[in-house]
């Protein structure tokens, strides 16, 4: 039995590694993709994790093999193409340390997934299943997030959805909104940036964006800010805002995911539902996601910059103290 399952992409991140002696930009390997890494924290949390997805069949789909692996993953059902190459994804940084991304995707191996190489099996045998929507944005592999949801749902596994909108990846914005949304439909747990939630929900005000999610089916509905913290609403009635940590910030990749890993850790611990949890259990949850998102932001990467357990309680207690 799985704590989580999830699918999707499973790519190369290089990120910004200084410059050559000539001046010229230099960029790092690192293992990315959202699903990949919400498992990877969640690992790191002591949760067994499965992969659905697939790389191509050379040096690159062999190092996210080996990677994800070493994190404790299963990738018994990461598939290996022997047709497409896997996807890379250039990260660039602001002075902030915010990212932006550049996709060499077309199809690419993660893209090619189809609704028959998805494990009914492993579905089964999970409590919770995690999706994005970076893997709807074309076929064949759309059509395999959504039957992976729909069978989880129908399952009654917990489901949760992270509508990562990454602009470049899409025709046109109302082509993202329309099949972004669609997700919304089979998911209990809903997380959306601040720069994601007015899309999808018309609300410039996150409190009320996460209202209005929680209105279209989502028990729990979080809008993430980075350094301004979460919003959050779920079914229940309970709502509001869990501030951020301070922290000397450098590079913000993958902080989301760590954030969501940690959160679906700290719910999967809970004896109740995430529309049963009183609104202190909910602040005490967040803040605790909050911290180990906040934390990833002081290393370079995805994966390689997520917190243990023992220096996420480090950051929550220091603040205490403060």
């Amino acid at each position: 039995m799985f704590d989580v399952v999830t699918l999707g992409e499973l790519l190369i991140d290089f990120t910004p590694a200084g410059t050559s002696d000539q001046g010229a930009a230099l960029f790092a390997r690192n293992a990315g993709g959202a699903p990949a890494n919400v498992l990877a924290m969640l690992s790191i949390l002591g949760k067994k994790t499965a992969f659905i997805g697939k790389v191509g069949r050379d040096s690159f789909g062999r190092f996210l093999k080996q990677t994800v692996a070493d994190r404790g993953i299963d990738v018994s059902h990461l598939i290996e193409s022997p047709q497409e190459p896997t996807t890379l994804a250039f990260v660039q940084l602001d002075e902030t340390g915010d990212r932006s991304f550049e996709f060499y995707r077309r199809q690419s191996a993660d893209v090619m997934l189809r609704p028959e190489e998805v494990s009914r099996q492993l579905l089964e045998q999970c409590r919770l299943f995690h999706f994005g929507s970076v893997s709807m944005t074309a076929e064949p592999a759309r059509s395999a997030t959504l039957f992976a949801a729909r069978e989880a749902r129908r399952l009654g596994k917990l489901v949760s959805y992270d509508p990562n909108f990454r602009p470049a990846l899409w025709s046109a914005p109302e082509d993202a909104v329309s099949v972004m949304a669609s997700g919304i439909d089979y998911a209990d747990i809903v997380k959306v940036s601040d720069d994601e939630v007015a899309l999808l929900t018309g609300e410039t005000d996150f409190l009320r964006g996460a209202r209005v999610l929680v209105q279209r089916g989502a028990k729990l509905a979080l809008v993430t800010a980075g350094p301004q913290g979460t919003w959050y609403a779920s079914a229940s009635g309970c709502g509001g805002h869990v501030p951020s940590f301070h922290v000397p910030t450098i590079d913000t990749t993958g902080a989301g995911d760590t954030f969501l890993g940690t959160l679906l850790s700290q719910i999967l611990d809970q004896a109740f539902p995430p529309e049963a949890l009183s609104d202190s259990q909910l602040r005490s949850i967040i803040r605790y996601a909050n911290a180990a998102g906040a934390l990833s932001t002081t290393g370079m990467g995805a994966i390689a910059s997520m917190p243990t357990r023992q220096q996420i309680e480090k950051c929550l207690k220091s603040e205490e103290q403060e």
